[in-house]
């Protein structure tokens, strides 16, 4: 029995192998394991990220912002999304930039975040 068939592969071309194409819902799937340290709900299902650009060379731009302008994580969360991005099988490079326009406010927040805080 060959073990190789269970194997994700990449396909072929004439021109040889080419990379995966990275999906919006992989992109999410990815951003989705950064957490808020001071809130145990996923930065996605808070509303923090306002964009997810897909470029077809590869390369993502994700807008974000975070709960406040004096947050504590202010410089790591963006990392975090930044190196969760480029864990996706064929992101060529991501650009994350944090925008305060329009400000942040609950109402962003997914109905799933706001029950899992008591928050409805």
């Amino acid at each position: 029995m060959n073990d190789m068939s269970q194997q994700p592969h990449a396909a072929w071309t004439p021109d040889g192998e080419t990379q995966p194409k990275p999906t919006e819902e992989a992109l999410i799937d990815a951003i989705a394991t950064v957490y808020d340290p001071e809130i145990p709900v996923n930065i996605y299902e808070l509303g923090l990220i306002y964009a997810v650009d897909l470029h077809d060379d590869g390369s993502v731009k994700v807008e974000m912002t975070l709960t406040a302008p004096a947050c504590p994580s202010a410089q790591e969360l963006p990392e975090q999304v930044r190196d969760a991005v480029m864990g996706v099988p064929g992101v060529t490079a991501c650009e994350v930039e944090t925008v305060w326009d329009p400000p942040w406010d609950p109402t962003r927040m997914t109905e799933e975040a706001r029950l899992q805080l008591n928050m409805f």
